[in-house]
């Protein structure tokens, strides 16, 4: 009869690695040896299609690119909220809260690249805009952290140069 737990240290109580480039999952593999890596592909199907049938208590680690209106390229930063992207005004917007509250960055999952933002960062340390986070959220994972490098200041020309 096999155990009804996991050992503490055993591969299946890491966190499952999820990036979405092939250039994200070669920089995941070498810094976490051992743990699962999933490629979901960029946007918020193809992250659909990658993590619909992963148990939603597996604790999820998000690490890829992300760009920011500030922050320098090449800076490592840990996501403290996020939410849904959109180009418009609303008067409250729906959001999720990840991590410490030390985490001041907070992320903007849009559904295309961002090359244009004034919204100001509101008392956050920054913030910065990827395609894939809300979405694994939203797909009920509840033990998520996201790691992303700034890889532009809103220029697909800069993101092409960091990627390639």
């Amino acid at each position: 009869m096999g155990k009804l737990y996991r050992e503490e240290g055993s591969k299946a109580m890491k966190p499952i690695i999820v990036v979405a480039t092939a250039e994200e999952e070669k920089i995941a593999r070498k810094r976490f040896k051992g743990h699962r890596i999933i490629k979901t592909g960029v946007g918020g199907i193809n992250v659909i299609r990658a993590l619909k049938d992963v148990p939603k208590w597996h604790k999820i680690l998000n690490f890829g690119y992300a760009g920011s209106d500030h922050l320098p390229i090449g800076t490592e930063v840990k996501v403290g909220y996020c939410s849904h992207y959109h180009d418009t005004e609303y008067d409250e917007i729906e959001y999720w809260k990840l991590g410490d509250p030390e985490d001041q960055i907070w992320c903007y999952t849009s559904d295309e690249f961002v090359e244009n933002y004034d919204g100001g960062h509101a008392g956050f340390a920054g913030v910065i805009f990827d395609m894939e986070l809300a979405y694994i959220i939203a797909l009920g994972f509840k033990r998520i952290e996201s790691i992303k490098i700034i890889s532009d200041n809103l220029s697909l020309e800069q993101y092409e140069e960091v990627i390639i």
